[in-house]
């Protein structure tokens, strides 16, 4: 691991990559193979580190409850999963999640946003909380084509018509 210049010998090292042995000053350790590469060789991908795997995460889903398991490195996914079904944490009863029934909707129901129609009783998401968003077969006017949103009220009907008419402003222009 020799290394420096002349005034300081021990400063440094040599990158061990074959094609490149450029002298740095900030080396960097691999921590698969152990040998010394400067910033150009360090990543695993660069210097084609055969031990790149030993720390990589890899993660395996369950088919019968939707749970990552972790994998170790050299582990085999069926002995993994094997494993998971004996130890009593594969619950099949949490993969099925209720999910909104709307087409093209995948959004997963939860406590805080699933609403039921009064109409017809289904459980959607909160995008499709009005009738005309779901097809609500609740509805008399089920076949016949519903206004995506309602129209915004005027205020005609919550208010009397002299409170229409606009305010004397308070400071006039001359």
């Amino acid at each position: 691991m020799g290394g420096g210049t002349e005034a300081f010998p021990d400063l440094g090292a040599h990158c061990e990559h074959d094609d490149c042995n450029q002298l740095d000053f900030l080396p960097f350790t691999c921590d698969g193979c152990d040998k010394v590469f400067c910033l150009e060789h360090r990543t695993y991908k660069a210097h084609s580190c055969p031990k790149s795997e030993h720390n990589s995460r890899t993660v395996v889903i369950c088919e019968t409850c939707s749970m990552s398991i972790e994998k170790k490195f050299r582990e085999d996914e069926k002995a993994v999963l094997a494993w998971h079904e004996k130890s009593g944490s594969c619950d099949p009863a949490k993969k099925q999640k209720p999910r909104c029934p709307v087409k093209r909707c995948k959004e997963v129901l939860t406590f805080s946003n699933c609403n039921t129609c009064k109409k017809c009783g289904l459980k959607v998401c909160l995008k499709h909380r009005f009738p005309s968003d779901h097809l609500c077969k609740g509805t008399a006017t089920a076949g016949a084509k519903l206004p995506i949103r309602l129209p915004v009220r005027n205020g005609l009907d919550c208010r009397d018509k002299r409170s229409l008419q606009s305010p004397s402003p308070s400071v006039k222009a001359y």
